[in-house]
């Protein structure tokens, strides 16, 4: 699981304490797609709205925002992201309130990084078609229906990110969509050319890469899914 699924995971790491975030970044950051560190809970949040994780991982007791309002304001934004719970102090009005946030894991200080890895090892199924990894270096969130490349957030309009979806359906095969049914799920009962989904289509190529989005005559288009 972890050459296939943890590979494809964007790792959040919130943490005050430069020599523990190192030291994680450094037993386990190689595990993932990527693995982000960020100082305080403010920043913690804003980027999560940067590069939108799979898991978050936070201490509790931070300046600015204490890891647990921050864990409140993801969970506003998406509920379905995992987040992880770390404390020197095992407090039990802090492990309800994480109860009560969603929080999914509570570990106390010091533990083993290994043992955060195999916690996140043993929850896959939350994590086995959210992180599609496409080519050119581009990934996208069916989740919070994001496109990313290298990383970095590209920002979409919503019928292109509504195609993207569309086109990602059964990410585990070429999922080849004809331009009937892009006009119905797009535009639905909106009369639209052909010659408007394909300049649409183009200018999502300008956007992205014109090796993301191929086309099949006669048949429809698809999205490029890495190997």
């Amino acid at each position: 699981m972890r050459n296939r699924v943890l590979k494809r995971l964007k790792v959040l790491l919130v943490e005050d304490e430069e020599n523990l975030a190192s030291l994680l970044k450094n037993a386990i950051g190689d595990s993932f797609y990527s693995f982000t560190i960020a100082n305080d809970g403010q920043e913690g949040l804003e980027k999560f709205l940067q590069i939108s994780p799979d898991i978050v991982i936070t201490d509790i007791m931070m300046p600015k925002m204490t890891g647990l309002e921050m864990a409140k304001e993801i969970k506003a934004i998406d509920t379905t992201v995992p987040i992880i719970i770390l404390s020197a102090y095992s407090e039990v009005d802090k492990f309800l309130n994480a109860i009560d946030i969603g929080v999914v894991k509570y570990l106390i200080k010091p533990f083993d990084p290994d043992e955060l890895l195999e916690y996140i090892d043993s929850i896959e199924d939350k994590f086995e078609s959210k992180l599609i990894v496409l080519k050119d270096g581009f990934s996208f969130n069916l989740s919070t229906k994001s496109l990313y490349k290298n990383n970095r957030f590209i920002s979409l309009s919503k019928k292109e990110n509504k195609f993207m979806e569309l086109l990602l359906q059964d990410s585990k095969e070429k999922n080849i969509i004809d331009t009937k049914i892009i006009k119905n799920n797009l535009w639905e009962d909106e009369e639209v050319s052909d010659e408007r989904v394909r300049t649409f289509i183009r200018r999502l190529r300008a956007k992205t890469s014109k090796n993301l989005i191929q086309n099949i005559k006669g048949e429809g288009y698809f999205v490029s899914i890495a190997k």
